[in-house]
């Protein structure tokens, strides 16, 4: 153990005396791999933070969800938008069918939305999101009451004029020191009381729900004030636990056919959205991204191999005294070997460490603007070290088994 560690620690000091007395060459040669470490693992720790923020605003849409819409969510350049325009608005009754018939959903809402400038005294805030909900929206979406309570059963079923409303909202109106519960708030002339408020919730990067500026009444208060099909209504079905997002959809296409007492031959006027399906497309452009980045980062690693090898091999010629000395008083070729293996790798470590700080800086200033914050997470950082380590490996092995192989009488006399 004292031996390696030994072999080890000298390896390690003859890759910083290198660095330190040819520094323009030995930066010249690791430039390479600080760029390639630096493509790769900055491309991999923006797609991974950008993933999980997409993965956490894909939560926020429903976990196992799907949405029953005359809108197909699949979009592309050539979506039909006349087709799907024609089709019925999705009704309350619908939902209460689908709670009746489906066996495999545990929560189903409607919701329905419309914007609005809501104001309180002097102060007034444009463009609120005022959503109109059933029962089971709170369970199938993922957001907290901070302060007051959300609605009960008797605030739905009687569609009293109450409200839950954003952080943004109470902010806006009520400022950060007054608070917002018991108020009374207004819009087009009518008035609203608040009972809570939703804590902060932050940006979503898929559109979706944005809470923050939003205002939640109970379903059949909005339906009082605003012609629901007007406003994009459809129902939100979450399925049980274990029961697969594609079982889930099956079913509910087949009840929503038998409700709309479609004949086999007729198409669907409706669609059954998965929110699981964004999820698949999402990284399949990851992917496409992700494998650019190695392509870019696989260039300049090549080229810093290229000049990893090339201090290896000046290296072993200046030091062939040295290794014939050495190898006249007992060391062995396997730790000649070594010595300039572990070198190399050393070498290349100092690449890829300078890589890293590279892309550390890079994500405190992508952070300081991105609606999200850029992470290096422990795997990303083991796999840069592991590719510093396999490079330098294969940099040094050429050198190290030349230094290895030499006959100690001819490496002393040689000059």
């Amino acid at each position: 153990m004292i031996k390696v560690l030994t072999i080890l620690w000298n390896s390690f000091k003859m890759a910083l005396q290198e660095l330190k007395v040819n520094k323009l060459r030995t930066f010249l040669s690791l430039f390479g791999i600080t760029i390639g470490i630096f493509c790769i693992i900055g491309v991999l720790a923006t797609i991974d933070s950008l993933k999980t923020k997409i993965s956490n605003d894909l939560s926020g849409l429903g976990n196992n969800t799907i949405f029953i819409d005359k809108w197909d969510y699949n979009g592309g350049p050539e979506y039909p938008w006349w087709k799907f325009v024609k089709r019925p608005s999705m009704k309350i009754d619908e939902m209460d069918f689908l709670q009746k018939r489906s066996s495999l959903a545990s929560n189903i809402a409607f919701f329905v939305s419309t914007t609005a400038t809501f104001s309180y005294e002097e102060n007034q805030l444009k463009g609120v999101n005022l959503y109109g909900v059933t029962n089971d929206f709170n369970k199938i979406q993922t957001f907290n009451i901070g302060q007051g309570r959300y609605f009960n059963e008797t605030d739905f079923n009687r569609g009293v004029p109450f409200c839950v409303i954003g952080n943004k909202v109470a902010e806006e109106l009520f400022g950060k020191s007054e608070k917002a519960l018991g108020k009374t708030i207004s819009y087009g002339g009518r008035r609203l009381q608040i009972i809570g408020v939703i804590e902060k919730q932050g940006s979503s990067m898929i559109g979706g729900f944005d809470y923050d500026k939003a205002t939640v009444v109970p379903y059949y208060y909005f339906a009082s004030i605003f012609n629901p099909d007007n406003n994009s209504p459809y129902i939100m079905v979450q399925a049980k636990p274990g029961i697969p997002s594609k079982a889930l959809q099956d079913e509910l296409n087949g009840i929503m056919r038998q409700l709309r007492k479609l004949s086999p031959s007729q198409e669907d006027n409706f669609t059954c959205n998965d929110v699981a399906q964004f999820k698949d497309q999402i990284e399949s452009v990851f992917g496409s991204i992700n494998q650019g980045g190695w392509a870019i980062a696989g260039l300049s690693l090549l080229v810093g191999a290229f000049g990893v090898a090339n201090i290896m091999f000046v290296t072993v010629r200046e030091r062939t005294s040295q290794i014939g000395l050495k190898k006249a008083i007992g060391a062995k070729s396997s730790a000649i070997l070594y010595e300039f293996l572990l070198e190399s790798a050393f070498l290349c470590i100092i690449g890829g460490l300078v890589g890293l700080f590279l892309v550390w800086l890079l994500t405190v200033a992508l952070g300081a603007v991105l609606p999200f914050p850029i992470f290096i997470a422990p795997s990303i950082i083991a796999l840069a070290l592991s590719i510093c380590i396999i490079l330098g490996v294969i940099s040094g092995i050429i050198p190290a088994s030349i230094a290895a192989k030499m006959n100690p009488v001819d490496a002393i006399r040689s000059k």
